[in-house]
């Protein structure tokens, strides 16, 4: 049986989404899988990036440590996990951008039958994690990808909070996680790779 290529593409401000995607990343080694962890490249200014302390210490952090995500990333992988915080109930600009990207690969087809998983964060419990999924896998609509949503298929999702989009986290103004996710996360990816794997078999 051939491993799973999977793609864990984050976009992250202050580092949530980065911890997600890290153990996303572990998750998939474990399964066996082929995996490139690779960040959404920034687009704020510098100046926006330096008025938030945080933002700009994780940006600085990761800047030459994680590779940016490419169009590329999308062709090579089998899967594709996506981690990114909530922006008024949507994918953050950055993550907008680099989706308007694949229109070529949309084009040619190169996009259909992608298993695709996406994670979210926001700062309040109701600050629109499921929203923002939703809107994510609308384009995951267009794309004819197979969404591998976790369900409620392991009690894993119930004690990561129960969202069965995806697993979410809300995180206070420090950044601190204020639930117990990282189960939900491997839970989430190995169902992708699961999935994944039946198509590519």
């Amino acid at each position: 049986m051939a491993n799973v290529k999977l793609a864990v593409i984050y976009y992250s401000s202050t580092g949530t989404n980065y911890q997600m995607a890290q153990w996303a990343e572990d998750a998939a080694k474990q399964e066996g899988a082929d995996v490139k962890l690779v960040r959404v490249p920034e687009l704020a200014p510098m100046e926006a990036i330096e008025q938030n302390p945080a933002w700009k210490e994780h940006y600085l952090a990761t800047k030459d440590v994680v590779p940016e995500a490419t169009i590329d990333d999308l062709d090579w992988a089998d899967a594709v996990i996506f981690s990114v915080p909530t922006r008024f109930g949507n994918v953050p600009g950055q993550v907008k951008q680099f989706m308007d990207q694949a229109g070529g690969l949309w084009f040619q087809g190169k996009l259909v039958n992608k298993v695709v998983s996406a994670m979210t964060s926001a700062q309040n419990v109701h600050g629109g994690q499921e929203a923002t999924l939703l809107n994510f896998y609308t384009t995951m609509f267009h794309w004819g990808a197979i969404i591998a949503a976790p369900g409620y298929t392991d009690d894993a999702v119930f004690a990561s909070g129960g969202n069965p989009y995806g697993t979410s986290v809300s995180v206070d103004g420090e950044g601190n996680m204020k639930e117990e996710v990282e189960g939900g996360v491997r839970h989430q990816v190995k169902r992708t790779i699961d999935v994944a794997s039946k198509f590519i078999n």
